[in-house]
């Protein structure tokens, strides 16, 4: 009997296994390949950049007050992308109200990652598991993803924190739906079945050979959490279920900026750009991440 034909392990066999680098070449090329995905990802990177950097660039902070220059338009001398009512300098705010919205969506992306894929396993995997957590995803998933996130935030209290785990907990659903999804596809894979055969147990072929297999998924659906996250985040802020002042925020900024649109429109349209620009990052690598991982799923679009 082939060595290969005793040892299967996560649907690789030794053959396999000697072409993983080549594997991970055709990704490479395939993201390089993609104009709109390596945009996104360099526009990622600044967007990650920036809020990483936040302390260091931002010229003042972030709730740093200029009663003697409020409304000031964007290239003033001194403040680069203007000041709000309250004369705090708009580029400073923008900066950590990036960081703040990132936060969230690793947070919620860690939270919806963390509890919906090991349950999206075990419902896949398993008959009478799936009975039960499916049915309670169902009846979770009739509800709306912002209902849910904000009735949560309105229970919980307003914060970083708060908004982070509501919103995570919101999307647990859909992860489940998804990993559930790849899961009843893998389990049914030939090196799943030869597995089986060799009387390895259940949860060693799901966190063994499934789970692996399901990874590409679970990470382009990630990138697909991240800006609803951000979008989760403004409009939890927004409605004051959120960060809190003074602690800057994309969402609060716009909150700030609706009682004085007609005198400073920039103080709205900028942070509101902010949240665009955050979403189409993640957008354009979400969808090259995935064109890589499936070369077939660009042909049926």
């Amino acid at each position: 009997m082939a060595v290969n034909e005793i040892l299967p392990k996560s649907g690789l066999d030794i053959e396999d296994g000697l072409v993983l680098g080549s594997s991970r070449g055709r990704l490479w090329r395939s993201l390089r390949g993609n104009k709109l995905g390596l945009f996104g990802g360099v526009l990622l990177v600044i967007v990650v950049l920036l809020a990483i950097l936040a302390p260091i660039l931002a010229p003042y902070g972030p709730a740093e007050v200029h009663f003697a220059t409020p409304f000031q338009k964007p290239g003033t001398v001194g403040f680069l992308l203007g000041t709000d009512d309250l004369g705090r300098d708009v580029f400073s705010r923008m900066l950590f109200g990036m960081r703040a919205s990132l936060q969230v969506g690793v947070l919620c992306v860690l939270l919806a990652v963390g509890v919906g894929a090991p349950l999206g396993l075990l419902a896949g995997y398993w008959k009478w598991l799936d009975a039960i957590i499916s049915r309670l995803t169902d009846v979770t998933l009739a509800f709306p993803f912002l209902i849910i996130a904000v009735g949560l935030a309105a229970i919980s209290g307003p914060s970083l924190q708060n908004a982070a785990i509501a919103l995570g907990v919101a999307y647990i659903p859909t992860m489940i739906r998804i990993v559930r999804g790849e899961t009843l596809r893998i389990k049914e894979s030939d090196f799943v079945l030869s597995a089986k055969t060799m009387d390895a147990s259940g949860l060693r072929i799901v966190f063994t050979h499934v789970l692996p297999n399901a990874a590409s998924a679970i990470i382009v659906q990630a990138t697909v959490i991240m800006p609803v996250a951000v979008i989760g985040e403004a409009l939890l802020s927004f409605l004051g279920l959120g960060i809190q002042p003074p602690t800057p925020s994309l969402g609060i900024m716009l909150s700030d900026a609706q009682q004085y649109m007609f005198r400073s429109p920039t103080a709205a349209i900028i942070p509101g750009l902010g949240i665009a620009v955050i979403c189409l990052a993640f957008n354009l690598f979400g969808d090259a991440l995935r064109d890589a991982f499936d070369p077939t799923a660009s042909s049926r679009k």
